[in-house]
Formats: structure tokens, C-alpha cells, sequence
């Protein structure tokens, strides 16, 4: 019975320098503050989204998937990059078509 107490004396006394070595090393747990309501962490330039940018979009990860607000930020973001640009491409293509026509 005295050898059963000695080794839980022990555990405790091991667990609790390790637990404490641990909060040394890593931290005390500060957690960050919170995102303001309707902040998301997932970045995106202002403008001129690179195909490198979208590769490397992640999304925070919920109960169901991926947060939903996260996802529809990105795909509006990403569609008027892309609609802005197809603009751009008929502006010029109109440009290049009026230029060269024989006058």
C-alpha cells in the first residue's frame, strides 16, 4: 500500500514539473483577441489578385466545412477581379479593333 503511494506521489510530483517546464517553454496560454463581428482572417490583396493568391487563400474551419461568410467573401472578391478584367480585355480589344481600321 505505502509502495502504491510513494509511485503516485511521485506521478503527481513529475507530472507537475513537466507541466510546469511546458507552460515555461511554451507559454502561459495567452490567447489573441478577438476578430471585431464580420472580420475574417483570410487575406486577400486590395487589388490585382494573382493567380498565386488565390492558391494560397485558406479558410477557417467550422463544425460543417468551411466558414460560409469566409468562402462568399473571397468568391465576390475574386469575381469582380475577374469581371474587371474582362472589361479591360474588351476596352482594349475595342481599342486595338478601332485602330486598326483602314482609313
Amino acid at each position: 500500500m505505502t509502495t502504491a503511494l510513494i509511485y503516485l506521489v511521485v506521478m503527481v510530483l513529475v507530472a507537475t514539473v513537466v507541466f510546469l517546464l511546458a507552460s515555461v517553454v511554451f507559454g502561459r496560454g495567452e490567447e489573441l483577441p478577438a476578430l471585431p463581428p464580420g472580420a475574417s482572417p483570410t487575406r486577400l490583396p486590395s487589388s490585382g489578385i494573382t493567380a498565386e493568391d488565390v492558391r494560397d487563400v485558406r479558410f477557417q474551419l467550422v463544425l460543417r466545412g468551411y466558414k460560409m461568410s469566409e468562402v462568399d467573401w473571397v468568391l465576390r472578391r475574386v469575381g469582380g477581379e475577374l469581371a474587371d478584367l474582362r472589361a479591360e480585355v474588351a476596352e482594349l480589344r475595342e481599342r486595338l479593333a478601332e485602330s486598326s481600321e483602314p482609313r
